[in-house]
């Protein structure tokens, strides 16, 4: 398994796209940028309804409207991150797939807060109908913020390693 993952990389390092961004003097840097601006809307959109969730804000909506009027930026975010990603990666694949900050990342961290960021954003509709939010729901949008968070220290420990 490991040396096929490890071919793979290779050949998206050898693709035009993955030559064209590590080559290019401005197309890292540029997708990076695009990268974090979908990151941005991501885990902007997810932290908004988390926060919801546990009482903070204003109360001007129901988490469960709240979800309703962000979920298409929501996945547009998400959209955005993982193009950017994918062509950040293809630029250096066998690199970033010896680095342990990156495999705690994509391996492990980011599978399951999306998974949970999906039952979330599903049982947000039942949770969120009122403005007195169950415990439960105060618990999973905690959860979900503390998730987000380590993705996020894992990433900005991959230039550490």
């Amino acid at each position: 398994m490991h040396a096929s993952f490890l071919a793979f990389c290779k050949w998206l390092e050898s693709t035009w796209w993955g030559t064209d961004v590590r080559s290019s003097l401005w197309a890292y840097p540029f997708i990076q940028l695009i990268h974090f601006t979908g990151l941005s809307i991501w885990l902007g959109t997810n932290a908004a309804v988390d926060m919801r969730l546990l009482g903070v804000g204003k109360q001007r909506q129901t988490a469960a409207q709240l979800s309703d009027a962000l979920f298409v930026w929501n996945w547009i975010g998400f959209c955005i991150v993982v193009l950017g990603g994918f062509l950040l990666f293809s630029a250096t694949a066998s690199t970033y797939f010896a680095n342990p900050a990156f495999q705690v990342k994509l391996g492990m961290l980011v599978p399951l807060a999306l998974v949970w960021h999906i039952v979330v954003q599903r049982k947000t509709h039942t949770w969120g109908q009122t403005s007195d939010t169950p415990s439960v729901a105060k618990l999973a949008g905690l959860v979900e913020l503390l998730l987000w968070i380590s993705v996020v220290t894992a990433a900005v420990e991959i230039p550490n390693h």
